[in-house]
């Protein structure tokens, strides 16, 4: 298993965590299989780790809105790949693969996620998350009908921005603490599963 960050911040031990923390990231290994890097890196703090990881859910959970869990983790891969944070491309990139169904897209929208098999929505909505995360200073009244017309309502449209702009905290936590991504996210989503049974 690859350590959670390099040896300047080391992750704490999942004994000595606050009850309700040590019980979700317990929920999240029997889930996924593995204890995800972020979870324990980011523990070493609690009161940060609970509004972190509230807010995450917030944006990436919720029911409400047109945007897929696939869509929702292409914004994050492809606004991580322009922060250049190893650690969420990996990761998110590997979410995205298993939740489109598409072993190759993770791939294609870090690197260049304008000629990436994605739909011309996707794209629009790339478009817009790609000058939050780099020029939102710049975002005006022009850069709203294109997403309209793609079928994005205002809320919608606010869920890609606030997507964006919270995996740009996540970018620069991971990258300045040296979280590296797990072994196990690598490899997901690239060749189907063996059918049970």
């Amino acid at each position: 298993m690859t350590p959670a960050t390099d040896s300047r911040y080391p992750p704490p031990e999942l004994a000595n965590l606050p009850e309700d923390i040590r019980e979700k990231i317990l929920q999240v290994q029997e889930k996924a299989g593995f204890v995800p890097n972020v979870f324990l890196a980011l523990a070493r703090r609690p009161a940060e780790w609970r509004a972190f990881f509230a807010y995450h859910d917030a944006l990436m959970l919720k029911e409400e809105g047109s945007l897929t869990k696939g869509e929702r983790e292409m914004i994050v891969t492809a606004t991580s790949a322009a922060n250049k944070c190893l650690y969420c491309v990996v990761a998110h990139g590997a979410l995205l693969r298993i939740y489109e169904k598409k072993p190759l897209v993770a791939d294609q929208v870090a690197v260049n996620w304008r000629k990436a098999d994605i739909s011309m929505r996707q794209k629009a909505m790339l478009e817009f998350a790609m000058k939050v995360c780099e020029s939102s200073h710049e975002i005006d009244a022009s850069d709203f009908p294109p997403l309209h017309a793609n079928g994005f309502s205002d809320e919608d449209i606010w869920d890609i921005a606030a997507i964006t702009a919270f995996f740009g905290l996540s970018n620069r936590m991971a990258s300045f603490s040296g979280m590296q991504p797990n072994d196990e996210f690598y490899l997901l989503g690239r060749v189907p599963r063996e059918k049970k049974g």
